[in-house]
């Protein structure tokens, strides 16, 4: 006799949800939407593409999530912007101030004795001061240093110091920056 009864299966597919128990019901319910959300997220991991970068320090893995971004329509936000921003100030900072210790280290005399007080300047400032601590600076610190920056730039000892830059180790975007300083110094 009861191989003549139908399965649960087969009476919740051929009664109506209101024949079922209250909890079970509720049960259904929750299940239904549990296999709806592991479905999409199924869909969403294999369109999922994920690439393992490797590479040594100033590869341009960075660069290269960045650039896929921008190519394929992601623009970076205000705040993104801001925080690229303050990550590029310190960074012009530093290549400073490595520059600045190069030419001494290298002996190469000032183009003008007056850029010795920005150089000063520059070495002073503090890279791991607890204000820094997330490695950027606001704008408003840069702006302070920008004239030094600027100035010491623009010094024949410092261009020498770049010139002789395979003998120590500088980032490749120092360069770029520093032309381009007066760009940083604006408002986005």
């Amino acid at each position: 006799m009861a191989d003549f009864l139908p399965s649960r299966s087969m009476l919740r597919v051929c009664l109506p949800v209101c024949l079922l128990g209250r909890g079970e019901g509720d049960q259904l319910r929750i299940s239904r939407e549990i296999d709806r959300c592991l479905s999409r997220d199924k869909t969403y991991a294999k369109r999922l593409v994920k690439i393992l970068l490797l590479g040594a320090g100033e590869s341009g893995k960075s660069t290269f999530l960045k650039q896929m971004r921008i190519i394929h329509g992601q623009d970076f936000d205000r705040q993104a912007r801001e925080e690229f921003r303050a990550t590029i100030h310190i960074n012009v900072i530093k290549g400073v101030r490595v520059l600045v210790d190069a030419r001494e280290k290298l002996h190469i005399p000032w183009g003008d004795p007056d850029n010795k007080a920005h150089g000063d300047v520059l070495m002073a400032f503090d890279t791991r001061s607890a204000t820094r601590a997330s490695g950027q600076v606001e704008r408003a610190v840069f702006m302070k240093y920008l004239p030094s920056i600027q100035a010491l730039w623009a010094d024949s000892g410092i261009q020498n110091a770049y010139d002789r830059r395979r003998e120590f180790q500088l980032g490749e975007s120092v360069k770029y920056f520093l032309d381009n300083v007066e760009k940083l110094g604006e408002p986005l």
